[in-house]
């Protein structure tokens, strides 16, 4: 039997960003995989999805190129190149992967792992034991009772990205990152699109302003949205798929080619074990302390498996925190209060802490800023004049409370947020760092002016 100081079950983010941080620490270790490394990240979810959409931007700019003074004829999308050139980009950051654990000296371990008592797993009837195993597992598309998916007509993500032919007409059910961005890529593409939402807004964790923005933005550019809608039965026996919508007004049948459900993620927790070892779970999410330590000593669980949020970058921290606890090394509990959230359509959403209402809600005293992107000259320049950045602030200790942001590139603006969180910064130190002009950064210390009462260009 082979002996580790630690295996990984799982090489998604949360894996295999455990499994080299545990070696940088000098642990023997291994990663247990039954597919391809990387996990659904890196193969079927943030990585591609990326890749289409940048994909469905550049096919949105030749279409408005005359707005930036160009003349550019005979242009059309090739659906399939697309697919091809998004699947290709995958599989080079799996063979990164690849490249990273072997350069860290990290034993990979191809098949499916089982979890059994005695800090042992079983791979296919090998058995391999450790000081301490860590689960990380991930989830999958979530099914609905009323929306049985057959891979075919009624489909997940990992069917929506690579669709053997493109679809004249798509309902997404769920608009949550996952729906939002396959709504906007095949909006984009040319299919008709209709976004089915259970609650009252699209992108409903989000600032209700986003949601907003972001419900104007995908009907001005075409896609239908149905709130406080339901589908409550599908019929896959015809040449498409009919569905019946549950709305406010009465039941509605829509007609598509394709259904994608996006309602959200099932974890991967059946079937590995964990009824053996005696693992404690608790509604479809393995339980663990502040330092992913199951009720079972030398059994450790993190990413989608767990209570946290379902995020690639939750994951890699929470796997980094776990090794570093079991070096012995002094770390403090994640805060999860402080997690950005990030969705990829466009206009993009950026976010991170608590949300205006969240905070009227605790009863807290705020200050509240906007600076609108149609005052940028970045943004002007760039023809991305779409959305705002938010910010919140406690009026009493400058405390800062929440950023939320829509527009272009905000995903890459947001982590100063997160820093100046982190470091406890308050609203009067965001106004004396000088930011650069012209950038859609400066649209943050913007912002911060305007709850303030210090805003320029407004």
């Amino acid at each position: 039997m082979s002996k580790y100081d630690i295996i990984i079950l799982g090489s998604g983010p949360g894996g295999y960003v455990t499994a080299i941080r545990a070696s940088q620490l000098g642990f023997k270790t291994a990663v247990v995989e039954k597919e391809s490394l990387g996990g659904v990240c890196l193969n079927w979810g943030c990585i591609p999805t990326k890749a289409l959409l940048k994909s469905a931007q550049v096919f949105e700019y030749l279409k408005h190129a005359e707005d930036y003074g160009l003349s550019v004829k005979d242009y059309d999308k090739d659906f399939d190149a697309v697919v091809k050139r998004s699947r290709g980009i995958a599989d080079g950051m799996s063979k990164g992967v690849q490249f990273l654990l072997k350069k860290n000296k990290i034993d990979v371990i191809k098949g499916y792992g089982k979890l059994k008592t005695g800090k042992k797993i079983d791979v296919d009837g090998t058995e391999y034991s450790a000081d301490h195993i860590i689960i990380a597992t991930g989830a999958r598309s979530r099914e609905l009772p009323s929306l049985p998916q057959d891979g075919k007509k009624v489909i997940g993500y990992r069917e929506a990205m690579t669709l053997p032919k493109q679809p004249k007409k798509m309902i997404v059910v769920g608009s949550g990152a996952i729906g939002v961005e396959f709504a906007y890529f095949y909006n984009s593409m040319g299919t008709e699109v209709t976004i089915v939402e259970f609650l009252p807004s699209v992108v409903p964790v989000e600032d209700a302003d986003v949601s907003k923005l972001l419900e104007r933005s995908f009907k001005k550019s075409g896609i239908k949205i149905m709130t406080s809608a339901e589908v409550i039965s599908v019929d896959t026996s015809g040449k498409g798929v009919k569905a019946t919508v549950k709305t406010k007004k009465g039941d509605q049948i829509l007609e598509a080619d394709i259904i994608l459900s996006a309602i959200g993620i099932k974890s991967n927790i059946e079937n590995i074990g964990l009824e053996d070892v005696g693992i404690a779970v608790d509604r479809d999410k393995i339980i663990v302390n502040d330092y992913y330590q199951t009720n079972i000593p030398g059994y450790y669980a993190i990413g989608d498996v767990t209570s946290g949020q379902a995020l690639a970058h939750v994951a890699s921290a929470e796997g980094i925190l776990c090794v570093e606890k079991i070096a012995g090394q002094h770390v403090e509990a994640l805060d999860y209060g402080n997690i950005p959230g990030c969705t990829y359509c466009l206009p993009e959403i950026a976010s991170v802490g608590l949300t205006e209402a969240q905070a009227k809600e605790q009863g807290l005293d705020i200050k509240v800023g906007k600076f609108p992107f149609s005052a940028s000259g970045k943004a002007s320049a760039g023809g991305h004049k779409e959305g705002f950045v938010k910010v919140i602030f406690d009026a009493k200790y400058g405390e800062w409370l929440g950023c939320h942001m829509i527009g272009a590139g905000v995903t890459d603006m947001i982590a100063e947020v997160v820093l100046g969180r982190k470091l406890e910064t308050t609203g009067h130190e965001v106004l004396k760092a000088v930011h650069p002009h012209p950038t859609m950064s400066e649209a943050v210390m913007e912002a911060v002016a305007d709850a303030y009462g210090e805003v320029i260009h407004l």
